[in-house]
């Protein structure tokens, strides 16, 4: 592999945006250098480096997306590598370079089976990099589901846990609960010794229940405002425990759909930016082209709003159709700096997930990088520093 540099572009980092720059990748897959162009013509690069003019573009690291069933009627309920590698290579049209295939609280056996297909997969994508999975249950809120099935809801039990984390073989890397359930406190002190980060999601929990949590170690949260109980003057619920509390991590779903774009403000102005995770939450038939709509086993409606409604039921929201590109651009377009975008979608879960040296542009870091106009076209993204989506 040759090393690349890329030249005449607006760098994000993960934190800053610095104009008028270029980036150096390393024949090892990791960035060499960072610089301004007027010290373009001093510096010296190997003799078979590959110049690539990014024409004043965005050039940032690769988008990694912690929460999402599926994308290009690919999902992680088909249960099948197959569908793993192709969700692998669909986000890389997207600018997404890693990823955590989550699965759905369902029956038990189908859950296995899920991280038993994910777990093959690791190490055979063609696109983005399968970074571990994401369990989404199954010890959550009979009262707060959302689109979870309600057969594969549990109480907490401990050895199914172990059973769970056994079956990923070291790649289970978050699962989300709802911290009111009885024997919470056990499970989370065993998910701190297995290095699993729990999300507090789909719960009915009080305030108290979540400072309770938070004492436990869970610090982070699933899709803000959605499937958790309500801001009430009386009980700030989860909604309130997340706004109040600075230390307590958030994902949001940023499509317009899920959480309302003042809102999102809001939650910026609140909340420093660095704990809150841009997620899609998409799923299976996000940008299918043909076919019927089908996610986790059900009709999904894409519905004018953006977003996939149950048929049966059309007020309750599947899940997003969103990508990562187009949550950036969307937070953007709600005045909220390109950089904090970009940050919220790259350096923070890397930092959140403990990925090292991945999520940020700086020397030693690895290669994943995405460039994109300033209309938000992909024009490629590179992983490890190989050139996996050319459309420069």
């Amino acid at each position: 592999m040759s090393s690349t540099v890329l030249v005449n572009g607006t760098i994000i980092t993960g934190f800053a945006k610095l104009q008028n720059c270029g980036l150096f990748m390393d024949q090892d897959g990791t960035i060499g250098d960072i610089f301004n162009m007027k010290r373009f013509e001093q510096k010296s690069f190997p003799a078979n480096t590959q110049v690539i003019d990014a024409q004043g573009a965005y050039i940032t690291p690769g988008f990694i997306d912690t929460h999402i069933h599926g994308i290009g009627g690919f999902g992680t309920e088909d249960a099948t590598v197959e569908s793993i590698l192709g969700m692998s290579e669909r986000l890389a049209d997207f600018g997404v370079s890693a990823f955590l295939p989550t699965i759905y609280t369902d029956k038990i056996d189908r859950m296995f089976a899920s991280i038993e297909a994910i777990v093959a997969a690791i190490g055979y994508e063609k696109g983005a990099t399968i970074l571990g999975i994401n369990l989404e249950g199954p010890f959550i809120s009979h009262e707060r589901l959302g689109a979870q099935n309600a057969d594969g809801v549990r109480s907490v039990d401990i050895a199914l846990f172990n059973r769970l984390i056994a079956a990923g073989k070291g790649h289970v890397i978050c699962m989300t609960v709802a911290p009111e359930l009885k024997g919470m406190r056990e499970l989370a002190l065993t998910a701190i010794k297995n290095g699993i980060v729990l999300l507090a999601g789909h719960t009915n929990a009080t305030y108290e229940n979540i400072i309770e949590g938070m004492q436990a170690g869970i610090l982070h949260s699933t899709h803000f405002f959605n499937a958790m109980s309500r801001l009430h003057h009386r009980n700030p619920g989860t909604v309130g425990a997340i706004m109040i509390q600075q230390d307590m991590q958030c994902e949001i779903i940023a499509d317009g759909v899920h959480v309302h774009p003042e809102l999102v403000k809001l939650l910026l102005r609140e909340k420093q930016t660095g704990n809150i995770v841009l997620v899609t939450d998409s799923l299976k038939p996000t940008m299918q082209t043909s076919g019927e709509l089908r996610a986790n086993g059900e009709v999904a409606v894409l519905a004018n709003d953006g977003a996939f409604h149950r048929q049966v039921d059309p007020d309750t929201l599947l899940g997003s159709s969103l990508t990562m590109l187009q949550g950036v651009r969307n937070l953007v377009s709600w005045e909220i700096p390109i950089e904090a975008a970009v940050q919220m979608a790259t350096s923070n879960p890397a930092r959140i997930y403990d990925f090292e040296m991945m999520g940020r542009l700086s020397p030693g870091y690895m290669a994943n990088v995405v460039v994109f106009d300033k209309s938000f076209n992909i024009k490629g993204l590179f992983v490890k520093g190989q050139l996996i989506r050319d459309r420069f």
